[in-house]
């Protein structure tokens, strides 16, 4: 089998004079090897290609087979690393908590493991009948939730 922190360091090395980012590396026991990058502004098809033939370049098919599948991290699935959570502060995202409870906000900011989502809800306010809707900080820890994602928006 392929190791998986050989692919990674190809994949480092081919990231080292770039903006993009290492997001996961995969290997399954049949060694199909799925790469996973991404960018602030996207991810395109050009830069996969070429990554990916830096990696066959690095691997001997003649010792080992193997399938390569390069592509971006998906839109709209949980982010996996720190710099997905950079990327998307100002954008909205949902968020379900270790306790199950799902947030919809805006990602307000990142600070270390911790991160602050905004989010518009109904708060009872002294000498009101009714709840008024205004916004409110959650923080999470990366560590700590089930996941982040962003949320596509067609508006």
């Amino acid at each position: 089998m392929i190791d998986k922190n050989i692919v990674k360091s190809f994949v480092e090395e081919w990231l080292a004079e770039k903006e993009y980012f290492l997001v996961d590396v995969e290997i399954s026991t049949d060694n199909k090897i799925v790469v996973e990058i991404d960018h602030a502004d996207g991810v395109w098809i050009e830069d996969c290609v070429e990554l990916s033939r830096y990696i066959e370049d690095r691997l001997d098919r003649d010792k080992e087979d193997y399938e390569l599948e390069v592509g971006s991290a998906g839109l709209g699935q949980p982010f996996k690393v720190h710099q997905q959570y950079e990327i998307h502060v100002g954008k909205e995202v949902e968020v379900l908590a270790a306790d199950g409870k799902k947030y919809k906000g805006v990602l307000k900011s990142v600070e270390g493991r911790q991160f602050v989502v905004t989010v518009q809800e109904k708060v009872h306010q002294e000498g009101k009948k009714r709840p008024v809707v205004q916004p409110v900080d959650h923080t999470f820890s990366m560590d700590e939730v089930k996941y982040t994602k962003y949320i596509i928006s067609f508006k």
